[in-house]
């Protein structure tokens, strides 16, 4: 017996033993998992969160109708028979074991104190006592209530069994042992699985033509009330097309960030969201002078903007999801909403009432993933009410895919499947009939104007009308072309490292062509009439750094056009991004390669392809017939980058993404190692890898990976992308980047509070031993000629700064600079398909000079003096100017009510988890609840 995810949820099978008669026992929308079958045979017990919390259920054993056995409190997992087959024991929360009978009598003999947890329970052969595996202080240990039965191994979170003769088998240190009474015997066993390499041409990014291109980066839509105009962000801008197509108008025309565009329902004015002065704050535009105000000053961001029916005030949300609210006369500010992770852009219900929005609800605590469903909030007294697409069916993503309340106040239009949706409602926004489908083609953020519906798709824009008929395009003659300098660029180098080489060269001259490495030749000989550019004796030329794990502008952080200069600054010139929204991705990467953002190269996808459950506002569930094709569509239509595979996709799906992706050139990343690598799958994300087995298959608890992860990833030639959380660990020991004016100016005042509390922490034992076994890890995959590539997972670890001290921490921990920042370079240009990483003729020019040796001391790497992108200069003082000082926030009301939500994902432990950087497998135990909640990693 055993649970299989091969249906898009977690279910119990049962299996013959020479593999016949294999049996679905459980099924539905639920998840079942950790099938024990009873000491008698006849029934098998599992834990299901059917119950809105993981409850124990036990079936018979040739399947049929489930019975709860107990509900707890907690989340109830892991349960394991006694030898009578009377009781079952079992884990809540990852803090107790509970015990019980055939007539619901519970009592709970094991009980641990936060930050232990406790997994996998099993009875000991007489029946008196229970055996279980506990993580503390750094240790994993193998306990009963009574004694220590195994420490001083890296014990595994499964349970131990005791067999006929009374000797214990367990698993521990990448073994199964068995304890007999003379002593601990292996039990030794191999097997053999497939892996593939991958084998494809991989998609050339062109950074060298100058030739115009159609712009397909269209964001956030916005029509006005009187149908005639749009207005949208593309090419760092704000643009005004009328709705039947043409040549657009740019608006604002300065540098900063721009996003959320929102007509006020008299057409008079826009308001939208930018950082142009300070922190990303709303702005109002009068259309027909084109003067402009600051309209909130509020204490965090103020983003997706949606104006009363009345146009006396604006509805947003901040950077933390709280709804407020602010009055267009005096800018006074209130919050209607607390908190919530990661919602979608309100919308504004008849009378003004009412606010829609996309709003996440998980279905249970102990794992985080849930479905994107419309939250709709009373504004006067913040009562809310979740009403889902269907039982069981998220809606597309949370951002700008809908809700969106149609002028007439009797519907709402949204994403469903990746196709446009329309629903009867009432003044609350209840439905009143059964939803609709408007079209049959990808689609994103939907508007009404009149009583059409204009979205996206496959990177046109497009109007279909509510009665049927087929969608028509709207024109749009906008066009972007790469930025590419002329002329020439010598940087004279007294010393260089170019990313091959094992040490330095001395006294050369870096000869550069408009945005390429045209030579490198003796300090002096190269061309008189370049641009001199000179790193002194003290300084040392080296290519760019390569973040291979971040998430650009992802909700909840709101850096603005920080970002890119906070990279730049660090010497980051590229940066690739495993999960974005698709279409502000590809605005952000046709900003950045036209030279109208400043910021470091930009590879990505768009969002995440995921299953039936999603956590991110940014994952797609793709779960109905012929919706993946939809998704590959969009994927191709612009020019994803690479594809992700999130954690509830199923391996089936997984496989034929694959040998979709890498027939179009794609790369494809994923979270887990296997069946991935039998499938050919470009790389792996994480070391521990957030995923849905319960426990992780790369890493142990303690962070040790054994033998077999490191020939499974050997052998596939796959790369793995480590994102070391733990390496936060070394800011006790080193603040020198958190005291630097560069992370001050850069980081929005809510991020560096974050950064700064995190640093005052003192450093954990149990989190810097477990840093240094990750970083033996990457030593052996490296040794074995493996592949490792540096990322982070920013923003959720902090952005720039966590690059490096991933950096520090591999060599802290045993790694040379030279390996450490290979895996920042040469090997993540390498991984990208793309002339990038070294400093060599025919390369893109992106390097930065530094001051010391970064060869000898890899701290230097940070000491950035200049960095050159495409072969354009950038001093760190012109990157920080326009955010060495910052705003005040005035208009600040209290929120009018007390954070009544009968939801516990409402709450503000839950929410803040979310954004909090930790391992991207381990349990969270916020203080307050002791609720447990899985990590973050994506």
């Amino acid at each position: 017996v055993f649970q299989s995810y091969r249906d898009g949820n977690f279910h119990i099978w049962s299996v013959a033993r020479n593999g016949t008669d294999l049996t679905q026992l459980t099924h539905g929308p639920y998840d079942c998992r950790e099938p024990r079958v009873s000491p008698d045979g006849r029934s098998i017990a599992f834990a299901s969160d059917e119950t809105g919390h993981y409850a124990i259920h036990v079936i018979p054993i040739g399947g049929g109708p489930a019975r709860l056995w107990s509900k707890t409190s907690g989340q109830a997992c892991q349960p394991t028979w006694s030898p009578d087959g009377t009781r079952i024991a079992y884990a809540v929360d990852r803090a107790r074991i509970e015990i019980v009978d055939a007539v619901g009598i519970t009592t709970t003999p094991i009980s641990l104190k936060a930050p232990a947890e406790l997994h996998s329970p099993s009875f000991t052969a007489d029946g008196t006592d229970i055996a279980f595996s506990v993580i503390e202080n750094g240790m994993a240990e193998l306990r009963t209530s009574r004694a220590t039965l195994v420490s001083g191994q890296d014990v595994f979170p499964f349970r131990a069994t005791w067999v006929a003769n009374g000797d214990m088998i367990y698993a521990a240190d990448g073994e199964i042992h068995r304890r007999t009474a003379s002593g601990n015997q292996t039990i030794s066993f191999s097997a053999v699985v497939p892996v593939s390499r991958a084998h494809y041409t991989k998609r050339s990014r062109d950074f060298d033509t100058t030739r115009a291109r159609p712009v397909v980066g269209i964001g956030s839509p916005a029509a006005s009330q009187d149908g005639k105009s749009l207005v949208f962000r593309a090419l760092n801008d704000l643009w005004l097309l009328p709705t039947i197509g043409g040549k657009p108008t740019p608006l604002i025309k300065d540098s900063f960030w721009k996003c959320d565009p929102a007509w006020s329902p008299d057409g008079k004015t826009l308001a939208y969201s930018t950082d142009r002065g300070g922190s990303l704050q709303i702005w109002l535009r009068d259309m027909a002078t084109s003067r402009e105000r600051q309209l909130t000053h509020h204490t965090g961001a103020a983003l997706s903007s949606a104006w009363s029916r009345d146009g006396a005030q604006i509805a947003f949300l901040d950077q933390t999801g709280a709804l407020h609210t602010v009055q267009v006369a005096d800018a006074a500010t209130r919050q209607v909403f607390p908190a919530i992770w990661e919602p979608g852009k309100p919308s504004w219900g008849p009378g003004d009432k009412t606010l829609a929005l996309a709003a996440f609800k998980p279905y249970s605590a102990r794992y985080r993933e849930g479905l994107s469903e419309i939250l709709t909030v009373d504004v006067a007294t913040g009562a809310a009410h979740y009403q889902p697409h269907a039982p069981h069916k998220s809606l597309g993503t949370r951002g700008d895919d809908g809700p969106a309340w149609s002028p007439d106040g009797t519907k709402l239009a949204y994403v469903f499947a990746s196709r446009l949706w329309v629903v009867d409602v009432d003044a609350q926004g209840r439905f009143q009939s059964p939803p609709r489908v408007l079209n049959n083609e990808v689609t994103d953020a939907p508007i009404w104007s009149g009583d059409d519906l204009i979205y996206l798709s496959a990177g046109k824009l497009r109007r279909v009308s509510l009665d049927g008929g087929a969608p028509t395009i709207i024109p749009l003659d906008l066009h972007w072309a790469n930025a590419k300098p002329t002329g020439k660029t010598v940087v004279r180098a007294a010393r260089l490292w170019d990313g091959r080489a094992s040490g330095l060269r001395e006294n050369l001259d870096l000869v550069i062509l408009g945005n390429r490495i045209a030579d490198i030749v003796p300090a002096g000989q190269g061309p008189s009439d370049a641009k001199l550019v000179i790193a002194n004796a003290g300084q040392t030329v080296m290519p760019g750094l390569i973040e291979m794990h971040a998430h650009r502008q992802m909700q909840g952080y709101a850096y603005g056009d920080r970002e890119g200069r906070l990279w730049l600054s660090l010497g980051v010139t590229t940066t690739r991004s495993p999960g974005s929204p698709a279409y502000h991705m590809v605005e952000d990467r046709e900003s950045l390669d036209s030279g109208a953002r400043v910021g470091p190269r930009y590879f990505a996808t768009g969002e995440a392809i995921d299953g039936s459950r999603i956590y991110y506002n940014f994952m797609r569930p793709v779960t109905e017939p012929g919706q993946m094709a939809l998704e590959l569509e969009r994927a191709q239509a612009l020019s994803y980058d690479l594809i992700k595979a999130y954690v509830r996709l199923p391996a089936a799906a997984q496989r034929d993404l694959i040998t979709w992706a890498h027939a179009h050139g794609m790369p494809v990343t994923s979270h887990y190692h296997y069946p991935s690598l039998a499938f050919g799958i470009d790389g792996m994300e994480h070391m521990g890898a957030t995923n849905r087995f319960g426990y992780s298959r790369t890493t142990s608890a303690l962070g040790v990976s054994y033998q077999d992860v490191a020939a499974l990833f050997t052998a596939a030639g796959t790369r793995l992308t480590p994102t070391l959380f733990t390496a936060g660990a070394l800011y006790a020991q080193d603040r020198s980047l958190i005291d630097d004016p560069r992370i001050k100016a850069l980081f929005p005042s809510w991020e560096y509070a974050r950064l700064a509390a995190r640093a005052d922490q003192p450093a954990s034992p149990a989190g810097l031993a477990s840093l240094a076994r990750s970083v033996a890890h990457l030593r052996t995959l490296i040794a074995a000629g493996g592949q490792v590539v540096t990322g982070t997972d920013s923003p959720i670890d902090s952005n720039g700064v966590s690059l490096h001290m991933n950096l520090r921490a591999m060599v802290k921990f045993g790694m040379t600079p030279l390996e450490a920042l290979t895996t920042a370079t040469r090997n993540a240009g390498d991984y990208l398909g793309q002339p990038l990483g070294t400093l060599e003729r025919g390369k893109l020019a992106d390097l930065s000079v530094v001051d010391g040796n970064p060869l000898a001391r890899v701290e230097d790497a940070a000491a950035v003096s200049l960095v050159m992108k495409n072969g354009e200069t950038h001093t760190v003082t012109t990157l920080i100017a326009p955010f060495t000082t910052l705003e005040h926030a005035t208009n600040i009301h209290p929120a009018p009510y007390a954070n009544r939500s009968p939801h516990w994902w409402h709450q503000a432990d839950y929410v803040e988890s979310g954004r909090a950087a930790c391992c991207a497998d381990t349990f969270c135990v916020p203080p307050s609840t002791g609720r447990v909640f899985r990590a973050v990693g994506v």
